[in-house]
């Protein structure tokens, strides 16, 4: 069976709008690597294919989009059961990949129904139409296993309003289809049911003039009539910015932490985000507020080699697989910090991060 499966969808007009479904079900469709390679070289080929006209992002079932990266192999590669290279050449390949579809030339729309967590967010955030439904459920949980928001997290989470990128990466906390609405994380709200009618309304379109504007036609007139479902959500964030403002105008780590932490709140939303703040990694915290301050200015490509440089520290220090380990594969729920506490985390040691282990980034010549 293949890990991605392609379709052509013949339009009126002889173009055609190809298909690319990320085929793994049972594992929530997580970006594998030879997802990554599968889907690159079709991509490059259709750049230059004139009958090609839009490219349709979506996966198998109707539980997730993509729930994340190829994190098994990431801990075997990192505990040495692996190929100790496994990490560098996988996060490279797959910001090659997301650098690809952010710049691509012609419309990228992906269905972000589901879960849409980790890879599957950068998958999701370079497309040129971004669309949720009311199933949507988007996060990027990294500080509970040691790591920090990835695949372009660096961008998307700087580019949200405010301090609620800074809030979302430090905690985790989920969004809905009216948060990714309102953060600018989707470009347009679709009822779930809605699928096969946009790929026959696609399939209708007249492809002869602007393809964004054939691809805008067809969303808003979808968009419009699912107004009901996308009433019926509120979105956590907006409700609850005044608190994000504030517990996050801080002048330090540790006084945004007990500010977050002297909420007092019933509310499930807050306490969820007190939670994974005191339960994740105290060096990714840091790890967190550092990157996404040194990418804060800096061009798509330039935030891709940083993030590479970050992932691939990550991959040879502890912190990683031990969040890994406690979360995903002993399950025991406990894992053993580098550091017990945001005060403690060791400022010497953050640096050696940010400090990239080869002369020349891997992504210099390839994004």
């Amino acid at each position: 069976m293949s890990c991605v499966l392609f379709t052509e969808h013949a339009t009126v007009d002889g173009k055609k709008i190809m298909e690319v479904c990320l085929n793994s079900e049972r594992s929530l469709n997580a970006l594998t690597l030879e997802m990554i390679d599968t889907i690159q070289p079709e991509l490059d080929a259709w750049k230059n294919d004139d009958s090609v006209v839009a490219i349709i992002l979506d996966s198998a079932g109707e539980k997730a989009f993509c729930a994340g990266g190829d994190v098994v192999n990431l801990y075997k590669s990192m505990t040495g059961e692996g190929d100790p290279d496994f990490p560098e050449a996988f996060f490279t390949r797959e910001y090659i990949l997301d650098h690809c579809i952010h710049t691509y030339p012609k419309p990228i729309i992906c269905w972000g129904s589901g879960i849409v967590m980790g890879g599957g967010m950068g998958l999701m955030n370079g497309c040129s139409h971004r669309v949720v439904t009311e199933t949507s459920h988007l996060a990027m949980p990294e500080v509970t296993i040691g790591l920090y928001p990835d695949v372009g997290g660096s961008w998307f989470l700087n580019h949200m309003p405010g301090n609620t990128g800074l809030f979302l990466g430090l905690t985790g906390n989920p969004m809905n289809a009216a948060d990714a609405m309102y953060l600018g994380l989707a470009d347009r709200f679709l009822a779930k049911d809605m699928r096969e009618a946009m790929v026959g309304a696609l399939q209708a379109e007249n492809w002869n003039g602007c393809a964004t504007a054939a691809v805008n036609r067809v969303l808003r007139a979808l968009e419009a009539d699912s107004q009901p479902q996308l009433a019926a959500l509120e979105s956590q964030v907006k409700k609850h910015r005044e608190m994000i403002n504030r517990v996050t105008d801080q002048d330090s780590l540790e006084d945004l932490y007990n500010a977050l932490m002297e909420e007092d709140s019933e509310d499930k939303w807050v306490r969820r985000a007190q939670k994974a703040l005191s339960h994740g990694s105290p060096l990714a915290v840091h790890i967190i507020k550092r990157q996404l301050d040194v990418t804060r200015h800096m061009s798509l490509k330039e935030m891709f080699e940083s993030e590479l440089v970050l992932s691939v520290q990550c991959g040879k220090h502890r912190e990683f697989p031990e969040g890994v380990r406690a979360l995903l594969v002993d399950k025991d729920g406990n894992p053993d910090w580098t550091f017990k506490s945001i005060s403690e985390v060791d400022q010497a040691v953050l640096d050696q991060f940010f400090v990239a282990p080869w002369d020349t980034n891997p992504l210099s010549n390839k994004i």
